[in-house]
């Protein structure tokens, strides 16, 4: 449920409200507005009657929360989170690209594809250091050596950095490095990585599961949130149908449904959805258009050599190209892409 404060409500009644939240046993999430202060109140409702909280001075309203996701729903807040990354934002007005290669491979590519990425308009760094695979035999990253090849990378562009967590056991490590942990499809329902990449207090990408339903998604994100950190962004990468025209289904109806059901911001990853780079441009456009905050690519100098998703890879003329042509489709739904050095 929702505790709605009065306006003219007073820190010191805001504090007895929390306090007596938590005597009844619930956790409580305030959210302090410029106008009035809410707290969520999460917790069992048979313990409380409403108007016991009515009658604490500076209540104004209780209002319950009916869907099983209580902190990521609209209820619970009814404007848009933004993502505050310091000059780049996620959810706001403006959508911002990422891009970058599935995994970090060398020094030396890595630089070249992060040049690339930011002269084509690109706000954060993509890039894999951890890369469990399907076959225990392939490529599986180059671990704290990546992160620190992403790290110089971000020291040379300027540009922000995304990258994948798989192990609660290496959580503090990558957090000391990116800025955004990514969360993969597989890990969605990895509860207990959920809870500690929120305990970090670090922004999370969190992809959509293989074959999870929206709410299940959701619910995902709620263990993120329990622990306090509401920087969440929700990733659509494709779900698992019976088509196999192409590496996944892309759930394009997510977004506005998303966007309907909670207030975190939404990005669209079209490379894993198309599988085939010459899907991933239109894929891109269309969740543009359709209402995404951002979009994640993946895009490598010579994806026939790349060692990780090549076939789903832009080159970085396809990239800069697809650049201007996202510029045209953001700004028929009256938004824009945000690039770095135009700010």
């Amino acid at each position: 449920m929702i505790v709605v404060m009065s306006k003219d409500a007073t820190k010191e009644q805001i504090a007895k409200v929390e306090k007596e939240l938590a005597l009844l046993g619930f956790k409580t999430h305030p959210i302090y507005g410029e106008v009035k202060t809410v707290i969520g109140a999460i917790g069992d409702k048979s313990n409380i009657k409403s108007n016991t909280l009515l009658t604490m001075p500076g209540v104004e309203r209780i209002i319950p929360i009916m869907k099983p996701f209580k902190l990521a729903s609209r209820e619970f807040k009814q404007t848009r989170t933004c993502i505050d990354l310091g000059d780049v934002k996620i959810g706001g007005e403006q959508v911002v690209v990422m891009a970058g290669p599935c995994a970090v491979e060398d020094e030396k590519s890595y630089m070249e594809i992060a040049r690339c990425a930011k002269e084509a308009g690109a706000s954060i760094l993509r890039g894999g250091a951890y890369k469990p695979r399907t076959s225990p035999y392939s490529f599986q990253g180059l671990e704290e050596d990546g992160l620190k090849i992403m790290a110089a990378a971000r020291e040379a562009t300027g540009l922000k950095l995304v990258t994948e967590v798989v192990d609660t056991r290496d959580v503090e490590l990558v957090a000391s490095y990116a800025d955004i942990l990514q969360i993969g499809a597989r890990n969605m329902q990895n509860f207990r990585l959920l809870q500690e990449v929120g305990q970090s207090k670090k922004p999370v990408l969190l992809k959509r599961g293989i074959a999870a339903t929206i709410e299940e998604w959701l619910m995902a994100a709620e263990y993120i949130m329990d622990t306090g950190n509401y920087n969440v962004i929700l990733c659509e990468r494709g779900i698992r149908t019976y088509e196999n025209t192409t590496r996944f289904t892309m759930d394009i109806s997510s977004i506005p449904v998303v966007k309907e059901l909670s207030h975190l911001p939404i990005v669209v990853d079209p490379s894993h959805a198309a599988g085939n780079w010459k899907y991933v441009p239109a894929l891109a456009k269309g969740a543009v258009a359709t209402g995404a905050d951002g979009l994640i690519i993946e895009m490598h100098t010579n994806p026939s050599s790349a060692l990780s998703d090549g076939p789903q890879s832009l080159r970085p003329d396809n990239f800069a190209v697809l650049m201007k042509e996202l510029e045209l489709v953001a700004n028929a739904v009256s938004r824009t892409i945000f690039k770095k050095d135009q700010q």
